[in-house]
């Protein structure tokens, strides 16, 4: 993965956090239960996180590999965006169950791209 599409990533997944984390603490607080709220917030915080990782494994292209890249950006997208739909479902009163088998498949992928990454540091 090139350095220029790694940072791309990180900023989209990053600003994507961030226009969400508002939405979510805006528009979606009287209409989501505290439970739904903070099942959101907790998508909001991992993309954010793992666009953090991205933005300086970025810098540091020489760090990562393509299969970290993908776990890292493949699992959030599964795991966060999975969460933001079941919430949003589940509020609107027709749940997306078939979501909820993908939010650990996306756990799954960004705790191997933190794998990935350890065994990139030896």
């Amino acid at each position: 993965m090139t350095q220029q599409v790694i940072i791309i990533t990180a900023a989209l997944l990053g600003m994507l956090s961030v226009i969400f984390g508002a939405f979510g603490a805006h528009a979606l607080k009287k209409i989501l239960s505290s439970d739904q709220l903070q099942s959101f917030e907790v998508g909001v915080k991992y993309q954010m996180y793992h666009a953090i990782v991205l933005l300086v494994l970025g810098f540091n292209s020489d760090m990562v590999t393509s299969a970290t890249y993908w776990c890292f950006t493949l699992g959030v997208l599964l795991f966060s965006f999975s969460i933001y739909g079941l919430v949003l479902s589940d509020a609107k009163g027709k749940k997306l169950r078939f979501l909820g088998p993908v939010t650990p498949i996306g756990g799954l992928l960004l705790v191997s791209g933190w794998f990935l990454l350890l065994l990139s540091a030896f």
